[in-house]
């Protein structure tokens, strides 16, 4: 008893000198600015779905999912196990085997272990023979790791099924004792963390925080990083999912959102005053939350992102030259595209759009690419072809700036707040927004909300979806493939809408949730794009690759991105339609309706 005391109490110790500093960098991390807890019960629906039934690591990877769920399963049913084996050591028994509980637990149990032992191994294979490359570099001690919770299983199944006495016992405790203190020093510490931050996460996706007063320029030095983001970087299970999924990293390019992470760990664990990460890599990302979507631990990657981007931007340290040029042309020409607005409303005159009076059902919000960019305009009228058939009534503003997209997704506070509030102002008396451009719906949905403003809106596939009974059937044969787009699919949670308005489509490699992005968002269609294969290039391929004679989208970046890069990967001439061209052809043609840009 003496010797288990003092292994124990070793035991004990070793953990806590790792484990102890850990939680003083969460304690002691800044406050989350806006966070709450008075979304109780959806966070615990959130916690019963992703951490107790395991159901997105499943949903995502079924098989290695499965395996990783029955082990977390397997340790959760050991709770009581290792409990009553500790006592063991004391010559106390709190659980007794021939009880009429013990028998069913214990019984219980051993079904686990057996799982466990078995998932385990399967998963050792996976990572030090299959060795898949978003996995990165396998740490020894993870495989060292992996065997203690074999013997573990083992020692236990041995012991119910053969009650082999003392040396087994000594065996698992052993196997116990050694495992307990390396956790903390391993990804292994996601078995403790990775369930208070699926908890805490932030709401909504890719919900960027506020910055917290005037002196807060973004996530510059360690003392920037909020509590909710050490807790979610101490989190990370270096599954290598979010590489997987990453556009930039599958197209060559320096940054990989496992590594943003753990090198925000690193930079809290050492202690150093100002964030290592390369500011080459975090300018890279078309924030398309692929990582966030598949992140099986809940880790929120586009806020640190941004956040990082934001204390170059705002620091002034940040040089681009691109980059310069749309800021610029945001401030001068209030459009991302740096046109005159006085073509904006030429448009406008030609196709005599209704302007918006406050007496109509919807005010239909342009954006800079349905404003000036000719295809984009086209899917507008189109649109507008749509909305007379149907009977709705819309209007369009007399003069509107970007939201301001490109500039928050890029890190330029000053310039987003400066562009919400201009629209804000010219929305005064809009009660629905109605829109063809997915960042542009996100933005005035979400993120003007921080400027004290809330709008209804919505994609015009979500409102033509829901009147789709009143349109005429329908028609696709099949030769249709649709591209999700990012901030409709992932951010919105839109799949279904445009494809029941197509009709039967065919799927591309990377679809719905998994979606594959086209490269534009972040503010990347105004940056140069300068190392490895190009993303748009990239997305065209798998789009064509499905052999469907039209690609179908629901955004104009899209749309924009897709435009030269489908002549570069296919010799078949594809047409590049939005949603609401596909559903105008198939209105009668001798409905009034706008018919050129």
């Amino acid at each position: 008893m003496c010797a288990f005391t003092i292994l124990l109490v070793a035991a004990l110790w070793l953990f806590w000198r790792r484990f102890g500093p850990v939680v003083h960098i969460i304690r002691t991390s800044r406050a989350e600015a806006g966070f709450h807890l008075n979304d109780l019960v959806p966070r615990a629906g959130k916690f019963l779905w992703e951490v107790i039934l395991q159901g997105k690591v499943i949903r995502d990877r079924p098989l290695p999912g499965l395996a990783h769920a029955l082990v977390f399963w397997g340790f959760c049913a050991f709770v009581l196990v290792t409990l009553n084996h500790i006592a063991e050591g004391y010559g106390l028994v709190l659980i007794p085997r021939q009880s009429a509980f013990g028998r069913v637990y214990f019984g219980f149990v051993a079904v686990f272990a057996g799982a466990v032992a078995i998932s385990i191994a399967a998963l050792a294979i996976r990572r030090f023979i299959v060795r898949p490359i978003w996995l990165g570099e396998v740490a020894p001690e993870s495989g060292f790791i992996a065997v203690l919770i074999f013997i573990l299983m083992v020692t236990y199944l041995a012991d119910y099924a053969f009650e082999l006495g003392r040396w087994n016992w000594w065996l698992h405790t052993l196997a116990l004792l050694i495992f307990m203190p390396l956790i903390p020093h391993t990804k292994h510490l996601h078995l403790i963390l990775s369930p208070a931050a699926i908890f805490a996460k932030r709401e909504g996706f890719s919900q960027i925080p506020p910055l917290d007063g005037d002196e807060d320029l973004g996530l510059v030095t360690r003392k920037d990083v909020s509590w909710v983001d050490a807790l979610q970087a101490f989190s990370c299970v270096e599954c290598g999912r979010c590489t997987e999924q990453c556009p930039a990293f599958n197209t060559g390019k320096e940054l990989n959102p496992k590594e943003v992470i753990l090198g925000l760990r690193n930079d809290l664990r050492d202690g150093v005053e100002e964030l290592r990460i390369p500011e080459h890599s975090i300018f890279q990302c078309t924030t398309c939350g692929g990582c966030e979507e598949v992140c099986p631990v809940g880790i929120q990657h586009l806020p640190v992102i941004i956040g990082m981007r934001r204390g170059k931007v705002n620091t002034g340290t940040w040089e681009d030259p691109f980059g310069t040029k749309m800021f610029l042309g945001l401030e001068r020409s209030g459009n991302s595209l740096g046109f005159a607005s006085s073509e904006r409303q030429k448009f406008i005159e030609k196709n005599a759009l209704p302007i918006f009076d406050g007496s109509q059902e919807y005010c239909l919000w342009l954006g800079c690419m349905g404003s000036y960019d000719p295809q984009a305009r086209e899917t507008v009228l189109s649109l507008v072809k749509v909305l007379n058939h149907l009977g709705i009534s819309f209007g369009v503003l007399r003069k509107e700036k970007c939201t301001g997209d490109p500039a928050r997704r890029l890190g330029n506070d000053l310039l987003f707040q400066q562009m919400a509030e201009s629209g804000i102002e010219v929305l005064k008396g809009a009660k629905k927004v109605l829109s063809t451009c997915p960042h542009c719906v996100r933005t005035i949905g979400t993120d003007w909300a921080e400027a004290g403003q809330t709008f209804q809106v919505e994609h015009h596939t979500e409102l033509l979806a829901r009147h789709q009974d009143k349109l005429p059937p329908a028609t696709s044969d099949g030769s249709t493939v649709y591209h999700d787009p990012c901030y409709l699919g992932r951010y919105r949670g839109i799949y279904d809408q445009p494809r029941q308005l197509i009709g039967k489509t065919v799927e591309a490699a990377k679809h719905r949730e998994k979606s594959f992005c086209c490269g534009a968002g972040g503010g990347m269609m105004f940056l140069g794009e300068e190392d490895g294969q190009r993303v748009n290039v990239t997305r065209a391929k798998q789009l064509a690759d499905t052999g469907a004679e039209t690609v179908a989208v629901g955004c104009p970046f899209c749309q924009s991105m897709f435009r030269d890069a489908l002549t570069q990967v296919t010799d078949r001439p594809v047409k590049l339609l939005d949603v609401a061209q596909i559903v105008a052809a198939r209105l009668p043609r001798n409905e009034n309706a706008p018919h050129s840009a």
